[in-house]
């Protein structure tokens, strides 16, 4: 069987159409609703999703919560640098990019704060060790929220709130489960009332989530890995909901990672503690456990409109992203939705 060219996943974005801020309320975005039975397409606004969802359906969330991990430091020598956190070793010591140059062992100073440089892992990266400080303490005293390399502007008192969903609790992520963000308290409490039942987990968001694919097919993409948590109570429930039938709806593509990679063949959630997938979803896959997906407006030639391209099949979706940008419909992390029922 031939390769798949990365050229068919493709598209010409107007630069306008990305968003730089998010819409002026949480659920007053836009909502491009895709149904695969009918490939129809209906242009609503986002707090209006709960008409469409009944208590025959379930949502699955995902409650992680970003990190404030861009510090901006200073050398001894007093030559700017800057750390960008990507993931916690341990206790002290986190793997990092480093921006402007540095040697082993380096002592950085994040203004009052000393932490050190001290070597490369396996992959290139960066470990960086806080020393005697404590780091969640340096980033939320120094640090700043890591916005995508899209959103051309440096973060604000705004993106604190409007770059975590509404439910993050557990901190762990670089990048903001985007899906989740156009979620209210009034629109989850609707939900709830409708007898919707709402279920978390925990996927910790890397940068490789924004990394475009480079290489020529997509079967030669090097799949980035992200860790995730299915709570056995979670899983448990998640199991006897769909034994009684009910649909379960993904919010965003880190739910759908994480649960179709705890799923078994014949379709059962196991439990999940910090479990590791590098699992990459593309056409052909065969869908164990999602039945619906609330998702954004994704970057061409990356993984995450490619997983978008196998749920709601290749022409769809395509034509839905035709729609989007014909309609000006906002883009990427901060940008509208989609429901792909």
């Amino acid at each position: 069987m031939g390769k798949t060219s990365i050229e068919r996943y493709n598209f010409n974005l107007d630069e306008s159409l990305i968003a730089q801020f998010p819409a002026d309320k949480r659920g007053e975005s836009r909502l491009l609703v895709v149904n695969r039975a009918s490939a129809t397409f209906n242009d609503m606004k986002f707090k209006d999703i709960v008409s469409l969802i009944d208590s025959d359906s379930f949502l699955v969330v995902n409650n992680t919560k970003v990190l404030k991990a861009r510090l901006f430091g200073k050398k001894k020598s007093g030559g700017r640098i800057e750390v960008l956190l990507l993931e916690q070793l341990d206790n002290k010591k986190f793997r990092a990019m480093i921006g402007g140059k540095w040697k082993r062992e380096d002592e950085i100073y994040i203004d009052e704060f000393k932490i050190a440089a001290t070597g490369r892992d396996a992959e290139g990266l960066v470990i960086v060790d806080f020393l005697e400080n404590d780091p969640f303490m340096v980033m939320e005293q120094k640090g700043h929220i890591p916005l995508p390399p899209y959103i051309k502007r440096s973060d604000t008192e705004i993106d604190q709130e409007r770059y975590n969903t509404v439910y993050s609790k557990n901190y762990g992520s670089v990048a903001a489960p985007t899906a989740g963000l156009h979620f209210t308290n009034e629109i989850l409490k609707a939900l709830k009332e409708k007898g919707v039942e709402i279920l978390e987990i925990t996927l910790n968001v890397g940068l490789g989530t924004f990394r475009p694919i480079k290489t020529e097919f997509i079967e030669d993409h090097q799949m980035h890995s992200e860790n995730f948590t299915i709570d056995s109570d979670v899983a448990t429930r998640i199991n006897k909901l769909k034994n009684e039938g009910k649909k379960l709806i993904a919010v965003g593509t880190t739910v759908v990672r994480a649960l179709e990679s705890a799923a078994s063949d014949d379709g059962v959630v196991r439990e999940a503690k910090n479990q590791s997938t590098n699992l990459f979803i593309k056409e052909g896959y065969r869908f164990k456990i999602v039945d619906k997906l609330i998702t954004n407006f994704h970057l061409p030639k990356s993984t995450l409109f490619i997983l978008v391209t196998a749920f709601g099949g290749y022409d769809l979706i395509m034509n839905a992203y035709k729609h989007a940008m014909k309609n000006r419909y906002r883009f990427f992390s901060y940008g509208d939705a989609m429901f792909v029922e």
